[in-house]
């Protein structure tokens, strides 16, 4: 099992830029893939990034270019670096860890999560 702590989030203005941080202890890290979801008042839980054991990236399109996140197993961490951000970006966002290969872009591939850190971009 791991658990997993989500840290960064603020109140940014638009254009602004914030990293996400998430720690993970418990089993080892580097046997999971990573995700970072979002989920708005509203709306559902919606997929943001993953990257792989072996550090293997996927986005949506509507971030790419905008996110990128990066894993450091030595610090069982991984990170979302948010720039260009936008009033639709706003959201509580999750890390999610997954015993599945590859980059898994669902929440039920996922069996580990954060409680969320908020992120609010104003215009």
């Amino acid at each position: 099992q791991v658990q997993l702590v989500e840290s960064g989030g603020g109140l940014v203005q638009a254009g602004g830029s914030l990293r996400l941080s998430c720690a993970a202890s418990g089993r080892t890290f580097s046997s999971y893939a990573m995700g970072w979801f979002r989920q708005a008042p509203g709306k559902e839980r919606e997929f943001v990034a993953a990257i792989s054991r072996r550090g293997r990236m996927y986005y949506p399109s509507s971030v790419t270019g905008r996110f990128t996140v990066s894993r450091d197993n030595a610090k069982n961490t991984v990170y979302l670096q948010m720039n260009s951000l936008k009033p639709e970006d706003t959201a509580l966002y999750y890390c999610a860890a997954s015993m599945l290969y590859g980059s898994p872009q669902r929440p039920n591939d996922y069996a580990y999560w954060g409680p969320g850190t908020q992120v609010t971009v104003s215009s």
